[in-house]
């Protein structure tokens, strides 16, 4: 069972020259921070070495970092070692994209659809991007900071309106 310390270690000896960071757990869980053009070879790396088998995705999201960036925080798991590990990378927020993982675990695949639909961020490689909870026109994404709702959808309210005298 690997802590963070050593798989950091282990993809510096693999990936040497590379920009890795360690974010203490301070607020969460220790990650440790990649370059976005390195996350595929990184989690392909991180799946298939046998000092790591990171064979789970457990899960994977999206952060707003307004104005620049959006991140991709990745918890894996080896079920066959019992260690965890949470990969981290920065995306630029205005056209940003980072290459798909989807292939490394099939589980990407709707978790990238649904960061790409809540955050706009883009996902290079992946076989099906596209909304994944919201119709196709919908306008914005709602997980952006700065997303301000539509008041309707094709003729339909899409904010609540408190009725009078209703404590909801």
């Amino acid at each position: 069972m690997a802590d963070i310390h050593e798989i950091t270690a282990i993809l510096r000896e693999q990936f040497s020259g590379l920009e890795l960071t360690v974010h203490s757990a301070d607020a969460g869980d220790p990650s440790i921070q990649v370059p976005c053009e390195t996350v595929f070879n990184i989690c392909q790396f991180l799946r298939d070495d046998d000092r790591l088998r990171f064979n789970s995705l457990m899960s994977m999201t999206g952060i707003d970092y307004p104005p620049d960036f959006i991140a991709v925080v990745y918890h894996l798991h080896s079920l066959s070692l019992r260690h965890k590990v949470t990969i981290r990378t920065m995306a630029p927020r205005d056209n940003g994209s980072v290459p798909t993982v989807s292939s490394v675990w099939a589980l990407a695949d709707w978790l990238e659809r649904e960061i790409f639909d809540l955050l706009g961020l883009s996902f290079s490689g992946h076989p099906d991007l596209r909304r994944l909870l919201l119709p196709e026109d919908w306008v914005g994404h709602p997980l952006r900071k700065d997303y301000q709702e539509q008041a309707e959808y094709h003729g339909i309210p899409t904010v609540r309106v408190k009725k009078v005298g209703s404590s909801r």
